[in-house]
């Protein structure tokens, strides 16, 4: 079915920065987030310069991806409260082009068999190709029973489902005209934003997370 016209569906995804250090940044996987530093506004500042997005390590499987969100925009502010409200959103076409899609959410049990695989005498069930673990994060619901988690050798609640998360296993490279837009807190970031981006993302395309917020104290249709 095509998702356009849904409400529950966007065709666009976007990243988000976050002041907190990459997954990864410590240990033997620091060099792989070399030159990820700053607060969030600097990093998504980073980012639009250099027209590139980093990968860095995924959890659980080490392998190097972009992640997105395809959340639609009464999601996307919760988001910014676990991230941060700086962010850059680009269409879905864009990143299937550049080799990405939907993250898998692998139920642990099915993650835990597929970590222990070997070898399979049937033909046509192969081994997963390394390029796919950048795509895979382990489901563990609240909601999976006493025998569910038992059989799984990850104990701790693990969902993300509702991050509709895509990914791009290698780094993210763009032109600013395929920006769709740019995710700020308020007006006095967007007042303090380089000129040359504002002008050359255009002003129409920024989108500040307060004046939602605002909307939704005055108008709360969307607060149950």
């Amino acid at each position: 079915m095509n998702q356009q016209g849904r409400p529950d569906f966007s065709e666009y995804v976007g990243h988000f920065t976050k002041s907190a250090p990459p997954f990864g940044s410590s240990g033997k996987s620091a060099d792989l987030v070399k030159g990820i530093k700053g607060t969030a506004q600097q990093k998504l500042i980073s980012i639009l310069k250099a027209r590139k997005i980093l990968a860095t390590p995924m959890p659980w499987t080490n392998k190097q991806a972009v992640a997105f969100t395809e959340c639609t925009w009464g999601s996307l502010v919760a988001h910014t409260k676990q991230y941060s409200p700086y962010g850059v959103g680009f269409e879905k076409s864009l990143l299937f082009d550049s080799g990405g899609g939907p993250a898998i959410y692998l139920r642990t049990d099915l993650h835990d068999a597929q970590m222990d695989y070997v070898t399979q005498s049937h033909s046509a069930w192969k081994g997963f190709t390394p390029e796919l673990y950048a795509f895979i994060t382990p489901f563990n619901p609240p909601y999976a029973s006493a025998d569910a988690k038992s059989k799984s050798k990850i104990k701790k609640p693990i969902d993300y489902t509702h991050e509709r998360e895509w990914r791009v296993p290698h780094d993210f490279v763009f032109d600013l005209s395929a920006v769709k837009f740019i995710i700020l807190p308020d007006y006095s970031s967007m007042a303090a934003f380089p000129k040359d981006l504002k002008d050359g993302i255009g002003r129409d395309k920024f989108i500040l997370a307060n004046v939602y917020s605002n909307i939704e104290k005055l108008w709360p249709v969307h607060i149950q």
